[in-house]
């Protein structure tokens, strides 16, 4: 595991280099280099002050959510399928991107600014995730809990999804709807510094509590039952999962916008590589989701004269994935 860890965090620091130098206006490997030495010694200054703004100002934000938001997404995937028993399931299940969504249209609609809109993105992705576990938890007595969970899940979501469609429709459609629109497809197109400072908090704690609890994930893998058995307490395990799984999620949704299958296709393929052992499989996702993101990032930028939006590139390279886990599923849950 340790060697399979080593290759892909070398590959992510090779990709991280090299994205510094993908865009519409190129700048060299070498000059690249000497900017980012520049910043730990004197260096001969060779460079145009534009490169400089181009490398720190536009580039390394946007690298730096890319990482964050693919590495958020692929341990909340990983945490949710292991907590659910289910390979189908990914971080959105629970309500959070639908609630998300209607959060940043509702602010759009408001002409709220940039940060009040993701603040209020964030603020209906924990809500309508609130609203399911509620759900989940009246009727937890009447049928399997999380089967219950899931199911109110799909309906809180679609009941969101449906609150979005409304104010698209009253959305002025010159100005306010394509915003909407755009924000729904997803793009890191817009993000800075600032934006990180606060996203990056919630993100590293929810981590650092799912990777302490990662012992856990693996009993729980089993069922209920016998991870009672044990001694797990179950249900306070499944609210600190799905809590620090929602923070992240909520946060990585309010800066990129809907970035969609991150969270189931990185999972799979982190246990692939490594098996369902969380001690391995949370640390092979958190490295190999900033892969995946980071490189379609980059794919985005350059395919094509205009950018595509982020959550497009995901999902075409996501659904044959996808469709591969349909036709496997019968084979169980490892």
């Amino acid at each position: 595991m340790t060697k399979k860890l080593m290759t892909l965090i070398s590959l992510f620091l090779a990709l991280f280099f090299l994205s510094f130098t993908i865009g519409r206006y190129p700048i060299s490997p070498g000059t690249v280099a000497l900017i980012l030495f520049s910043k730990i010694m004197v260096v001969p200054h060779s460079w145009s002050a534009g490169m400089e703004t181009v490398l720190f100002t536009i580039r390394l934000p946007r690298i730096l959510a890319a990482t964050l938001v693919g590495s958020a997404l692929s341990v909340s995937g990983a945490a949710y399928q292991g907590m659910f028993r289910n390979p189908m399931v990914s971080p959105d299940l629970l309500g959070v991107s639908a609630g998300a969504s209607f959060g940043a249209a509702l602010g759009m609609l408001l002409a709220f600014n940039s940060v009040s809109t993701q603040l209020c993105a964030f603020g209906f992705g924990l809500t309508a995730v609130g609203i399911t576990y509620a759900v989940g938890a009246l009727l937890a007595q009447k049928g399997e809990p999380v089967l219950t969970m899931i199911l109110g899940g799909i309906i809180i979501g679609t009941l969101f999804s449906s609150f979005v469609s409304i104010i698209k429709f009253l959305a002025d459609p010159y100005n306010t709807l394509p915003a909407i629109t755009f924000w729904l497809m997803g793009s890191l197109a817009t993000i800075n510094l600032s934006d990180l400072r606060v996203a990056v908090w919630p993100i590293l704690a929810g981590t650092l509590v799912l990777t302490a609890l990662r012992w856990r994930l693996n009993v729980m893998s089993f069922g209920d039952e016998e991870a009672r058995a044990l001694g797990v307490r179950t249900g306070l395990l499944r609210l600190t999962v799905i809590v620090c799984a929602t923070l992240m999620t909520a946060t990585a949704v309010s800066i990129s916008g809907i970035v969609g299958l991150v969270g189931l296709v990185v999972p799979h393929l982190a246990r692939l590589l490594v098996g369902p052992n969380y001690t391995h499989l949370i640390p092979v996702s958190l490295v190999l989701g900033a892969l995946f993101l980071l490189g379609v990032d980059d794919l985005a930028r350059v395919l094509f004269s205009v950018e595509i939006p982020l959550g497009i590139v995901t999902s075409i390279i996501g659904a044959p994935f996808f469709l591969y886990l349909l036709v496997n599923t019968r084979k169980g849950w490892v």
